[in-house]
């Protein structure tokens, strides 16, 4: 086996952030343990280095964007680490100021992999709150993008459809979830007569938490006895609770550590993962691995999860999704819990990461090649 020294370039991660930092944190642990070098590069306060079991962690000095996040606005100060540490391939897990890294490989015949963790046109629109110029925006950026990395990985059909006609390398690669932590051991609902609801992610509007407390409203006003249980922060929570208005919905913030999310989520009846935007769906993963049914939007990454052994989807509006939530209630019980955990079962970090790490191969492999090729094409031009 040849050992690679593989980069991961992040912005946007921090202590209480969730679906991206799981991903890079996962495929780093399981390069380390194939052998490799793992180098990961995020912004932080301050400028440091530290070397730990999960690899070499170098956090560039980068302004705060928000309460929970950093980012770094001057590329080039990423790229010097890069420089550094030397990687025989790159990682890259943002679409904006780290982009540069995939010219900086291509100029230095590094294998280079943008990985698509969200939709920019579905982020514009959300935004935006509007739909109109933003595809042309965002597939110039798209097209920019596949020329500047030689592989794009995509998480699931509908992230890959935002990447049509740009030409990329498109690698599907479907993450995983932590089985052992995850599981339906972890608790059980408590049959009282509330059906219990719950959400866990950013309560950010890109995310659709508005549209789980709108079907939670909906339940309740058909005279449903539910409780909604929100886990994550986020700047929308104000709003949130205001929508809520006299329906039973309760806000519990960041919950820390990964085995008490597990009791949390096998502790309700149904997941609320109901973002039509959402390119995959960690927290769908980890409800079904805990047992939990899921109901989410019939547009999405998620949506390809969720089976009929495993939960219901439906069109991503309060009325709709509360009408699926109405279909699934006949079967709550251990058969549907039992499917949600074998749907669960098809997805493990094993198989991801292997899939990364064969990409990562074949990059190391093919991109030195394919520039001593160019070169000498070049050379012989030069001397007719």
């Amino acid at each position: 086996m040849v050992r690679m020294r593989i980069a991961q370039l992040a912005n946007f991660v921090g202590p209480t952030s969730g679906g991206m930092k799981v991903v890079i944190e996962n495929l780093g642990k399981g390069y380390v343990d194939a052998g490799h070098t793992r180098i990961f590069v995020a912004p932080g306060p301050r400028d440091e280095v530290v070397e730990t079991e999960a690899g070499i962690l170098v956090y560039v000095r980068a302004p705060r964007i928000s309460e929970q996040y950093r980012m770094i606005f001057r590329p080039w100060r990423a790229l010097d680490v890069l420089d550094r540490f030397r990687p025989t391939t790159i990682e890259v897990s943002d679409k904006w100021t780290l982009s540069p890294a995939g010219r900086w490989a291509a100029k230095r015949s590094v294998g280079s992999v943008l990985f698509s963790h969200e939709r920019l046109s579905d982020m514009f629109a959300m935004w935006a709150r509007r739909s109109f110029g933003v595809e042309t925006t965002v597939g110039a950026l798209n097209r920019r993008l596949a020329k500047e990395f030689d592989a794009v990985v995509v998480t699931s059909r509908f992230a890959a459809d935002e990447f049509e006609s740009t030409g990329a390398d498109l690698e599907l690669v479907p993450l995983g979830v932590d089985l052992d932590t995850f599981h339906p051991g972890v608790g059980a609902p408590i049959d009282d007569g509330v059906l219990k609801l719950c959400y866990v992610g950013r309560l950010s509007h890109e995310k659709s938490p508005q549209l789980a407390v709108a079907t939670a409203v909906e339940l309740h006003r058909r005279g449903h006895r539910i409780r909604l249980d929100l886990y994550g922060t986020g700047p929308d929570q104000a709003m949130l609770a205001d929508a809520a208005g006299d329906a039973p919905v309760v806000f519990h913030g960041f919950v820390a550590g990964r085995d008490e999310v597990a009791a949390r989520l096998a502790a309700a009846d149904l997941s609320l993962s109901v973002c039509p935007a959402e390119t995959f769906g960690l927290a769908v993963l980890e409800a079904l691995a805990c047992g939990t049914p899921v109901v989410t939007a019939n547009r999405g990454g998620a949506h390809e999860l969720v089976d009929a052994t495993s939960g219901v989807s439906g069109p991503p509006d309060p009325v709709a999704l509360a009408d699926a939530v109405e279909s699934l209630l006949p079967r709550l019980g251990p058969e549907l819990r039992r499917g949600a955990r074998a749907r669960a079962e098809q997805y493990s970090w094993a198989r991801t990461t292997a899939q990364m790490l064969a990409l990562h191969e074949r990059l190391a492999d093919e991109v030195p090649y394919r520039s001593l090729q160019g070169f000498t094409r070049n050379r012989r031009k030069d001397q007719a």
